[in-house]
């Protein structure tokens, strides 16, 4: 799916060639932690037990929302890769790149540019002004 600001969101689908039982699905936050979004995939390390991320303002917490969506469109990315007819798959990861273009919007609106793309022709090109994310002013420990 791809956005265009005269259009909106532009859907695309596959031709359903066969059915495919898709897999069970962690939650975007859930996913993120474990680094995989399919239940019967994650397999944990030993007795390795994640942190949960606690963002300390807005800024940071609207950054993690949209780092958690990226990087479930990207696992489903791979999975759609390779079984590009199952459906149910394919309206998650619309939805979710749906859901990730808002809240990267939202971001923009309230924080400035998160990419160089970002930039509006009326402003200055000032998108590397704000914080890196190494340069941590007392926020979340990851965000």
């Amino acid at each position: 799916m791809l956005f265009d600001d005269n259009i909106g969101f532009i859907t695309f689908d596959f031709p359903e060639n066969s059915k495919v039982t898709s897999p069970k699905l962690e939650d975007v936050k859930e996913g993120f932690l474990k680094g995989n979004m399919f239940t019967n995939e994650y397999i944990p390390y030993k007795n390795y037990m994640y942190s949960k991320i606690v963002p300390r303002t807005k800024r940071e917490e609207l950054l993690l929302e949209i780092m958690e969506l990226c990087f479930a469109i990207n696992d489903l990315n791979l999975y759609l890769d390779l079984h590009p007819t199952d459906q149910e798959i394919l309206k998650k990861f619309q939805h979710l790149v749906e859901k990730s273009c808002l809240k990267e919007m939202e971001y923009v609106k309230q924080f400035g540019p998160i990419d160089v793309i970002d930039v509006n022709n009326s402003q200055q090109f000032n998108w590397i002004d704000d914080p890196w994310p190494w340069q941590n002013e007392g926020g979340a420990k990851y965000v």
